[in-house]
C-alpha cells in the first residue's frame, strides 16, 4: 500500500509586468502603450516590457536595438528599482495578512503555503482571488496566480491565465495536467534542455513520464532525478519564509565590445569590488567563484573554481578571476563580464532524502 502524500495548499503569486505596469501606474500617458524598461542605449538590455510590446516580440533580456527593429514605436524608460522595492513591500505586506509562510522569489513574485491561514478559510483558490483583488484594490496593480499541492505545480500554473487571472490545479488534476503540459512549460526545463528532450523523443509529460530514471540520469544528470518525480506530481519542497542566499554576483556591460584579456582587467577590478562590498556588507564569504563571459555574438560561458577556504576580499576575488580570464582562449570578443561568488557560509549542509512516489490524496478542499 502506498503512503498518502501530505497535501498543502501553496499560491504562487506573479506580477503581470511588474517594472512596466509600476511605470505605467505612475505615468498614465504610458498606459497602453508598448514600453520597455531599461534597453535605451545601444548596448543597452531590456529589463521588463509591457504586453503592448510584448505583442511585438520584445521581452526582457533582449538588446534594446533588437527590441526598437521588433517595434518602432517602442517608449524606453529608466529602471526605479527604489520604486519596485517600495510597491514590493507594500504587496509582501498584504501576502502576511493571510499566513507568514511567504517565500518571494524576487520583486514581483513568492509562493505562499496557506494550508493554514490567518483568515481561516478552507479555499486556496478564494483566497488567491482575494489576495489578487487587494493588490488591484490597494496597490493599483494587477498580479497573477497559481494554486495548487505543490511549489512547482503553482508556479506552473501561474502562468496559464495571465495577465490578471489564475488557475488551480485540484489534487485529482494534477497527474492529468502534468501529462498534458508541454515539456517548455515545466519550470527549470530551458531551451538548451528542451531541444534535448525534443532529440530523445519528449515533448509532453506524458512523454517524460514513460522515461525510466535510470533514462533520465543518464542523460541528464542530476536534473533527471528532479524530473522523473515531478512529473509525477512528487515535489516535497517547502515554503521557506527565510530564503537562504546561494550566491552573490555583480555583472557590467560594456559600451564598445573588448576583444583583449587585458583590457577587461580594469573591469573585473571594478565588478570584485562591488561584489567584496556586497558580501561584507551582508557579513558572508563563499568558496566558490565564477567568472561569467558573455560575447558579442550572445553566447554566454562560465568558468569556476572552488577555493579550500571560505573568502569575500576583493584581491582574492580578483586574482581567482583573472585566473579564469586566461584559463583558457576566449571564443570572441565580449560585451560583458560578471563575477559570482556560491558555496557561501549560509548553506546549511542537510542529508538529502529520496523522494519518493506516493499516491495523492483526492478528497481535499481546495
Amino acid at each position: 500500500m502506498s503512503e498518502a502524500l501530505p497535501i498543502r495548499k501553496i499560491i504562487h503569486v506573479d506580477m503581470d509586468a511588474f517594472y512596466a505596469s509600476v511605470e505605467q501606474m505612475d505615468n498614465p500617458e504610458l498606459k497602453g502603450k508598448p514600453l520597455a524598461v531599461g534597453g535605451s542605449s545601444n548596448r543597452g538590455v531590456v529589463s521588463a516590457a509591457s504586453y503592448e510590446a510584448r505583442k511585438f516580440g520584445v521581452k526582457s533580456a533582449m538588446s534594446g536595438v533588437l527590441a526598437r527593429r521588433l517595434c518602432p514605436e517602442l517608449i524606453f524608460v529608466k529602471t526605479r528599482f527604489d520604486r519596485y522595492k517600495e510597491i514590493s513591500s507594500k504587496i509582501r505586506a498584504i501576502f502576511h495578512d493571510y499566513t507568514d509562510l511567504v517565500e518571494p522569489l524576487s520583486l514581483d513574485e513568492a509562493y505562499l503555503d496557506v494550508t493554514e491561514n490567518k483568515k481561516g478559510n478552507p479555499s486556496a483558490s478564494m483566497l488567491a482571488e482575494e489576495i489578487r483583488a487587494r493588490i488591484f484594490n490597494e496597490v493599483g496593480l494587477t498580479a497573477s496566480a497559481g494554486i495548487s499541492i505543490n511549489k512547482f505545480i503553482a508556479k506552473v500554473a501561474s502562468d496559464y491565465n495571465k495577465p490578471n487571472g489564475q488557475k488551480t490545479v485540484n489534487p485529482e488534476e494534477v497527474l492529468d495536467f502534468l501529462e498534458a503540459l508541454d515539456i517548455r512549460k515545466f519550470y527549470g526545463i530551458g531551451k538548451v534542455t528542451a531541444e534535448k528532450m525534443y532529440q530523445k523523443g519528449i515533448f509532453t509529460g506524458v512523454d517524460l513520464k514513460a522515461k525510466s530514471l535510470d533514462f533520465l540520469e543518464q542523460n541528464f544528470g542530476k536534473s533527471g532525478t528532479y524530473y522523473y518525480y515531478v512529473v509525477r506530481g512528487v515535489h516535497n519542497s517547502e515554503v521557506k519564509p527565510n530564503r537562504i542566499r546561494k550566491s552573490l554576483a555583480a555583472e557590467r556591460t560594456f559600451n564598445e565590445n573588448l576583444s583583449s584579456e587585458i583590457f577587461m582587467l580594469e573591469k573585473l577590478e571594478h565588478i570584485a569590488e562591488e561584489v567584496s562590498r556586497r558580501l561584507n556588507k551582508s557579513k558572508i564569504a563563499g568558496k566558490t567563484v565564477t567568472l561569467k563571459i558573455k560575447y558579442s555574438d550572445f553566447t554566454l560561458q562560465t568558468r569556476s573554481k572552488t577555493l579550500p577556504y571560505f573568502i569575500s576580499d576583493k584581491a582574492i576575488l580578483l586574482e581567482t578571476a583573472k585566473d579564469l580570464l586566461y584559463q583558457e582562449k576566449l571564443d570572441n570578443s565580449v560585451r560583458l563580464l560578471g563575477i559570482s561568488l556560491s558555496n557561501l557560509n549560509t548553506e546549511k549542509k542537510t542529508k538529502k532524502e529520496e523522494p519518493k512516489v506516493v499516491s495523492v490524496q483526492l478528497k481535499f478542499e481546495f
